[in-house]
């Protein structure tokens, strides 16, 4: 009997142990854990965060709450994992269209990520956004 609880309490700190570091590299906790602050915000790879240029209501803090709400600089709405997550969609009232971005780095420390979004002055353009972000 003694045999058979040590047995099962040693699987269950093992299963315990294991799914704690599967947790470890799940998007959905390496996104929601931090506060995110820009680094680096690009439009055709040029800074665009200066006082009024493109991504300038996107500097500074963004938060991906676990209730699928955030706030992304100045702007407050929704987010969600797309293309089995590696994607965040980004909806808010403040942008015509969703921002849809693909994710090329996300750790608990770095967030990178990449879009296409319609040129504000002319649509039929698209501007090429990258918006690095490090944990706060």
């Amino acid at each position: 009997m003694k045999k058979h609880r040590l047995l099962f309490l040693l699987t269950a700190f093992i299963l315990a142990v294991s799914c704690q570091k599967t947790n470890e590299n799940d998007p959905f906790e390496l996104l929601t854990a931090p506060i995110w602050v820009s680094d680096s915000l690009l439009v055709d790879g040029v800074d665009a965060s200066g006082p009024g240029q493109v991504l300038e209501k996107f500097r500074g803090e963004a938060r991906c709450n676990r209730d699928a709400t955030g706030y992304f600089g100045q702007y407050t709405g929704q987010w969600r994992f797309a293309d089995n997550r590696t994607q965040i969609v980004i909806t808010t009232d403040s942008l015509p269209i969703p921002l849809t971005t693909l994710i090329s780095e996300l750790t608990s420390s770095s967030l990178k990520i990449n879009t296409a979004y319609p040129s504000l002055t002319n649509p039929d353009e698209e501007m090429q956004i990258r918006m690095t972000f490090k944990a706060k």
